[in-house]
């Protein structure tokens, strides 16, 4: 059972790999191409309605989604009810936004997000119906299927956006990028996966689900709110520019921290989900992928907080290089973030979602509290505040992780030493490329990148990291196996 369990994963892991690194390498292509066709402050009025987006994606799941995964013997009827559920709270979603288009507009003072925000309405709908064949994928550890819907569906969301964005349509070109994901999303779903509805629906059904689901409901929508708080603050107290030039730096972090907590979140909670039961295997589990996703996200992090302002402008253009200061800030959370998943979702997987719950709460008073403090002071100081909360809310699940399987923070730290030490050290290596004045940015961006890989890979061989080493076996393993 642990040789088929481990098997399972490794495959897991690799289909899961490619899903998110082909879906996000083809929207971080489209979103280049976008951003040096569009403007800052088109990019700024689609970040205003980010928050209201995220909070009705979150109702339409409801927590379920997730309860189904946790659930180790669910039913056709969970499924079905589910599945019904989620399209009445997404019709309410969608009705919602619409008829509070003209608060949301008046709320920014830009009147032209009336019309985004009812277009935009449609794609709850969109969303829930695909729901439930992601989750019953994602349970079944099938990645490969979702491979296929996310590489069709990131294609041709992106293929329309840019066209549509050359031939002069602006913000819309950005509106119609979210309509098309959801839409094609959920097409592809159901052309790839064999699940079909029928007409049942059972509230008691939903009624067991209730107490995990919820309490995730409750948190998911809390986090929806205060992940985008940022936004909300800088698109209601700044320009539409300047939201612009932080909603491009935050997507630049984000988008090899999304790949690596999409695999992680994806692959370890219905991985941690089997093995809930088993404290000490759940621990050595969550330790191996604290250690393995750290060797990754450290030197990533490091190198784009040293190479920031030639990336921005060999990938974006002079005009968005405002945005390199905040996106070195960010950087820092980065590093943190995929190890808080790792945690909440050994603390999912025991089906302790009341302390995710609580701890949630506690981070949200925080970001309240920084926020009131530092939106007056400017945008880079309301990323230094955010950043101290990272650090805040990461002891607090490192407390529960330790109370659950005896896994407390310094021990944590120490694991994930070595692949920060290195890291500090091949950042240093890549600073002082700047120095040779090389004078076109292209040449210098290759240079400081190559130079990092080839330090970093060689620091982890000289002092045989067995992380490092764990990994090329897995992927020669995986090779050989594909091979065969």
């Amino acid at each position: 059972m642990i040789d088929n369990l481990k098997n399972d994963t490794l495959k897991a892991l690799f289909w899961s790999f490619l899903d998110r690194f082909g879906q996000q390498g083809i929207q971080f292509g489209f979103s280049i191409i976008l951003a040096r066709v569009l403007l800052p402050e088109e990019f700024g009025l689609i970040a205003m309605l980010t928050i209201f987006i995220a909070i009705g994606h979150t109702f339409v799941n409801s927590g379920f989604g997730q309860a189904l995964i946790q659930k180790k013997e669910s039913a056709y009827i969970d499924e079905c009810s589910i599945f019904y559920f989620n399209i009445f709270v997404s019709s309410l979603a969608m009705a919602l936004f619409y008829f509070a288009a003209p608060l949301i507009a008046s709320f920014y003072d830009e009147p032209q997000l009336i019309p985004m925000t009812r277009v935009l309405s449609l794609i709850f709908i969109f969303n829930a119906l695909g729901l439930v064949q992601r989750t019953l994928l994602t349970k079944q550890l099938d990645f490969k299927t979702q491979l296929k819907v996310s590489l069709l569906t990131s294609l041709i969301s992106g293929l329309i956006s840019i066209i549509m964005a050359l031939n002069g349509f602006g913000v819309w070109s950005l509106v119609t990028l979210y309509l098309c994901t959801d839409f094609f999303t959920s097409v592809f779903l159901w052309v790839y996966s064999k699940w079909r509805p029928s007409f049942i629906f059972s509230i008691s059904s939903l009624k067991t689900m209730f107490s995990f689901g919820s309490r995730l409901l409750l948190v998911s929508i809390t986090n929806s709110i205060f992940t985008n708080i940022y936004q909300l603050v800088i698109g209601k107290s700044f320009s539409a520019s300047d939201l612009g030039f932080y909603s491009r730096a935050d997507s630049l972090y984000k988008y090899p921290i999304t790949l690596l907590n999409g695999i992680v979140s994806q692959v370890s909670f219905p991985v941690f989900s089997k093995i809930q039961n088993d404290k000490k295997r759940l621990k050595e589990a969550t330790s191996k992928s604290l250690i393995m996703i750290t060797l990754i996200s450290f030197p990533i992090m490091v190198g784009m907080i040293i190479v920031a302002n030639p990336l921005i402008e060999v990938l974006l253009t002079e005009k968005w290089l405002p945005s390199a200061p905040y996106l070195k800030l960010l950087c820092v959370i980065g590093m943190l973030h995929p190890i808080m998943v790792i945690n909440l979702n050994a603390l999912n997987a025991q089906g302790r979602s009341d302390l995710y719950l609580k701890i949630d709460l506690i981070n949200k008073i925080l970001v309240i509290i920084t926020v009131a403090i530092t939106y007056r002071y400017g945008i880079k100081m309301m990323i230094i505040g955010q950043v101290i909360d990272y650090f805040i809310a990461y002891y607090l699940y490192t407390y529960y992780t330790d109370k659950l399987l005896g896994f407390p923070i310094i021990q944590q730290i120490k694991e994930v030493a070595p692949a920060l030490i290195l890291s500090l050290v091949m950042g240093a290596g890549v600073y002082l490329i700047k120095f040779l004045s090389i004078e076109n940015q292209i040449v210098l961006l290759s240079t400081q990148i190559l130079t990092g890989i080839i330090i970093y890979g060689t620091l982890c061989y000289i002092f045989k990291i067995p992380a490092f080493l764990e990994l090329i076996g897995v992927f020669n393993n995986l090779i050989s196996s594909k091979k065969s």
